[in-house]
This record gives structure tokens, sequence and C-alpha cells, in this order.
């Protein structure tokens, strides 16, 4: 089996080759990643030494490289994104390319290509804010930010491809994922080095905006389970059991790194920002797939990890780090 990973480098896309190449030994997998300030090369430096990994260095927005990635393979996963709302405020336009121009070159592809199965990675937040019970797979689609509108516009033509080519096209919507490896701009990430670091938190409005949270590795095997066993054509969601509201989640961060409620800092809201989000994951458990880490355990193990793993995340907190901090929460 050849899969294709584009964004392979980033945060849940490295996850999930880690968990691939161990979960499946004999698979070859290729990252094709841009490398943007969410890549980082430490990050997949300890796959280029199996003989089963490969790297290309390319753009999805660009035709002629996403053809030539795509030869050969038998899979093709779409990590490949630009993922943060806050940026997607301030710059759209790179969302629309990426998203959709993106996910569109990447489909054509692998459509001329005759790929067996595509996923294309897409997110909870298409569903928009949720006042009661759980988002389900059919339910209105009611993004609310470029990003989310950029995300939900890809579903809707990977759909397309199914319907009108008979593409191998399967979608996946996950929560908020957590974990390893993710860029130090994000909620956790953020806060845990903050934390460490003795420096205020920015928390939005009055951190009541409740997410749903799951642990990166128990997406990686939600996204495994859905590319061996998921229909064509349908759509899985891959959430976390759990719901927190922010301002908890910022608490219980500075207790586990025993420092003072005081680094709270409220600042002002973002635009639009949804209130809660909450997936029902009913669909994809009845195909075989069940989380396995608790919510507690995984914040606890991610902790770890950050506060073991200093050098990773200081080389990504740069002055490009500190002009997006200070435009956003200052």
């Amino acid at each position: 089996m050849k899969i294709l990973v584009t964004g392979g480098a980033g945060f849940i896309g490295s996850n999930f080759v880690e968990y691939m190449m161990k979960k499946h030994p004999g698979y070859k997998i290729t990252v094709f990643d841009k490398m943007t300030y969410a890549s980082n090369p430490d990050t997949i430096a300890k796959f280029k030494k199996k003989k089963s990994f490969r790297f290309i260095k390319g753009d999805i927005c660009n035709k002629a490289q996403a053809e030539k990635a795509v030869n050969g393979q038998d899979w093709v996963v779409n990590f490949a994104a630009e993922s943060h709302v806050d940026r997607s405020i301030s710059g759209p336009e790179i969302f629309i390319d990426t998203n959709v121009k993106g996910a569109f070159n990447m489909l054509e592809a692998s459509r001329k290509a005759g790929i067996k199965r595509f996923l294309q990675i897409s997110t909870d937040e298409v569903y928009g804010s949720v006042k009661n019970g759980k988002s389900k797979e059919g339910d209105l689609l009611d993004p609310t930010s470029p990003y989310s509108s950029s995300k939900a516009s890809a579903d809707l033509i990977a759909l397309a491809y199914y319907k009108t080519y008979g593409m191998n096209v399967v979608i996946s919507r996950s929560s908020n994922n957590y974990g390893p490896y993710q860029h130090p701009e994000k909620f956790i990430p953020l806060f845990i080095t903050r934390t460490i670091e003795g420096n205020e938190l920015p928390l939005y409005g009055n951190g009541k905006n409740v997410r749903n949270w799951i642990y990166v590795e128990d997406n990686c095997s939600g996204l495994d389970t859905i590319l061996h066993s998921g229909e064509a054509g349908e759509i899985y969601n891959v959430g976390g059991d759990v719901e927190e509201p922010n301002i908890k989640l910022a608490r219980y961060i500075i207790d586990a790194l025993c420092q003072s409620n005081s680094l709270i800092k409220h600042v002002k809201d973002r635009p639009a920002h949804d209130k809660r989000y909450a997936l029902d994951s009913k669909k994809l458990k009845k195909i075989g797939w069940k989380p396995e880490h608790s919510f507690k355990d995984g914040l606890r193990k991610t902790i770890t990890w950050y506060a073991n793993n200093t050098d990773w995340w200081m080389d990504l907190k740069g002055e490009a780090f500190k002009n997006y901090y200070k435009k956003n929460y200052k």
C-alpha cells in the first residue's frame, strides 16, 4: 500500500504518519508538504531514516506538483490546509487558495491518476456553533469563519467528485485535536508554553466557549478506521467524549504546572466566536473505532511532552510568532 499524506509535516499529519508507520509497517508513506510556518523539519526527521518513508517538498496549490506527487500512489490523505481561525480572520485569501483550490487540485490530480481512495480531512467547525445536542454528519453546514467556510467548500467539492466521477472519496470531521507537535499558536500549546514561561494567558471573552477535545492519537486511529472500513461517499465525525469551557481548561493547565490563576488575562473576543462544538461519533464507532485516551490522561501526556521538548517549541516562537501574538492579543 502506498499512501500520499499532504501536510504530513504539520501537527495532525505528522502524528498520523507516525501512527500508520507503527500500525502498518509494510505500508510506504510519502509526505507532500510546503513546509510553511506550521511545519517543522524536526517533526519528520525521524521518519527519513526509514526506507518506507519519502518526503516531497511541494504545494498543493501548484497543479503540476500535485499531479507529480500522486503519481504511483494508492491512497491520498489530504491534511494540507491553512488551519488557524484567527489567521483566517486577518487574512482570508490564502485560506481560500489553499483549502479550496488546493483541495480541488488534489482531487483532480487523484482522479486523473486513478487513486483508489481519497480521504479529505475536515473539521467540526463546518457545522458552526451547536446550541443543543451534538452535530451529526447529515446536519446543515453553518460555518462562521473564513477558515471553516473554506473547509466546508472543500467537503462539498470532494462529495461532488464522488457523485459526478465515482471517485472513492471519504471525509473525516474531527473535533479539536491536542497532543505533541502542535504549533504554539494553538490554544492548548499556547497556554502550556506560556504557563511554563510564566507569561500571561490571553483568554478570549469570558472564557466560556466550549470545545469538544480529542487526543491526536485517537483521531489518527479514527482516520485509520475510515481509510480501511469507511464507505465511499460517506462523512465520519471523529469526536472526543469530553466538552470543556476554555477557562476550565486554562485552569487545569495552570494547576498541572503549579502556577497561579492570575496568569489568565481576558482579552477582546474574536469576531463570530462559536460558542460550542460537539460531535456525535456513533457512525464511526459502528465500524470499529473507539478513543483510547481520557481527556485528563491525554492532556497530562501533552503537558509533559511540551515540558520535555522546550527546544522544539521555542524555535517556533521567533519574530513571526511575536508579531502574530501582538496582532491578535494586544
